[in-house]
């Protein structure tokens, strides 16, 4: 690995576990760097999880992107059935501290370090940025609308006694079309919870950044940004700079088998069925999910993982076998769909699925790494939000920018049913709504190249941070 450029302005990025936080960090690096001639270094806090993904994907990117994994924290005193994601997240990076400290130090002697970007959940790490008199930034990952969330959930905290699902009306947040509590993010849906504390401790402290660089853009989200670059006492500038995608075409051997099975369908045909590298199914629901897609009689391309009965992120915490992928779909559904539907255990190459002309709709849980990928290929969505800010997602996807379709769950079960799923899938697939989508996403997939062409919105404001950037380093 090369050491990082001692003349070009520097920044560090601090991300928080997980590739779906990685992945659009490491497009920021390559704009700075590629755009406007930065030297990056990601430091690292480490889980003690496997990094194999981390590495293969920071080994990718150009030579001025440098890397550094911090020493491994422990979370031995944490118990397991009451631990959320986001207290494991949000500990990671505050038990790192100590050793992101000495990188920092490193890196201020050794680099022309003007800037340090943390994700969403990593603003204890302003603390040793002011020790060493560098500017604190947050990358936010997801929506403006979830950000005008974050910045208002103190306010909330302090007015409601009660959980916010069980609020009778629909909170009016800044900017924001109306939102019942109960679709607020997951981490808040608890409050005696930790994970609901670190989201509050967060929030907080978000006031200290110098600015917010955030994965959206404002012609997608024009009444949230309207809010949110709205000067206010003590609130940070605020920089659309999305959509950042990783759009490179992957380099795995195994997606061949279903990018020659696309190949031969017609344009447009195929619903890709997906629910992110973390997303779970019940055994049920499942079970549902495969008939409903057989009684709507269009071609799919499903990445099918094991069904797990107790939580929608299990794949977070554990490892399946895959020696029997399929065991748990119905009887005789392979069969029946054979020619018509593919099925893949675990993985799909998505970029170059979603790129692919015969797709025609994403059935997608809605990670907004996942939504944009999705935007940027003009390909219209049904919306199965599962865990994180997904909820959030998929209200703004369904009824304020109006390119996605929601199945209804049944009310007693909570299960989507055959039936329901049918009807999604056809109404997006051929009926007059499902056009209607489609030729807004269409509208979505041009505004989104141009907002990071030349002189696009989500350039401008990515040019005008690295000269005040700049102007740091000359200072």
């Amino acid at each position: 690995m090369e050491r990082p450029s001692t003349t070009a302005p520097h920044v560090a990025i601090v991300p928080t576990p997980g590739m779906g936080h990685l992945i659009p960090l490491a497009e920021f690096a390559k704009r700075l760097v590629l755009c406007h001639s930065f030297s990056v270094t990601f430091v690292v806090p480490n889980d003690g999880s496997p990094a194999k993904a981390q590495r293969s994907l920071l080994d990718s990117l150009p030579p001025s992107i440098t890397y550094v994994f911090l020493p491994p924290v422990c979370f031995d005193d944490l118990p397991a059935e009451t631990t959320r994601i986001e207290t494991i997240i949000a500990l990671t990076l505050a038990r790192s501290v100590p050793s992101l400290r000495d990188e920092v130090r490193r890196l201020k002697e050794s680099t022309r370090l003007v800037a340090l970007v943390a994700d969403l959940f990593g603003t204890d790490s302003f603390d040793v940025a002011q020790e060493f008199n560098v500017s604190p930034y947050i990358f936010f990952p997801t929506t403006a609308m979830c950000l005008s969330l974050i910045f208002h959930l103190p306010k909330l905290d302090e007015e409601v006694s009660c959980e916010y699902r069980d609020l009778p009306e629909p909170l009016k947040l800044p900017g924001c079309i109306p939102i019942h509590g109960r679709d607020l993010l997951d981490p808040v849906q608890d409050r005696r919870n930790d994970a609901y504390k670190w989201v509050l401790h967060h929030a907080k402290r978000y006031r200290l950044a110098e600015g917010i660089l955030v994965n959206s853009f404002e012609e997608l989200e024009p009444g949230p940004f309207e809010y949110l670059k709205r000067e206010e006492p003590g609130r940070p500038p605020v920089y659309p700079v999305g959509p950042l995608v990783n759009m490179e075409q992957s380099s795995k051997s195994d997606g061949s088998e279903c990018l020659k099975w696309l190949d031969e369908q017609p344009d447009g045909s195929v619903l890709y069925v997906s629910f992110g590298s973390g997303g779970t199914l019940s055994f049920d629901q499942i079970q549902e999910l495969a008939l409903g897609l057989e009684m709507s009689e269009h071609r799919f391309l499903w990445v099918v993982r094991t069904p797990n009965d107790k939580a929608a992120n299990a794949t977070y915490f554990t490892v399946y076998s895959q020696n029997e992928p399929f065991q748990f779909l119905p009887k005789g559904f392979l069969e029946r769909t054979k020619g018509r539907g593919l099925v893949l255990p675990s993985w799909a190459p998505q970029a170059q699925v979603l790129a692919h002309r015969s797709t025609g709709g994403f059935l997608t849980h809605c990670g907004w790494n996942s939504t944009l990928e999705s935007m940027v290929n003009g390909v219209p969505l049904i919306t199965w939000p599962l865990y994180a800010e997904q909820k959030m997602n998929a209200l703004m996807l369904t009824q304020d920018i109006k390119v996605a379709l929601r199945p209804r769950a049944d009310a007693e079960t909570g299960l989507v049913g055959r039936d329901e799923i049918s009807r999604v899938v056809k109404g997006l697939m051929e009926g007059e709504e499902g056009k209607k989508i489609r030729n807004r996403m269409k509208d979505l997939k041009d505004a989104s190249a141009k907002v990071l062409g030349e002189d696009g919105s989500s350039a401008r404001a990515l040019s005008e941070l690295a000269l005040k950037w700049k102007a740091k380093f000359v200072n």
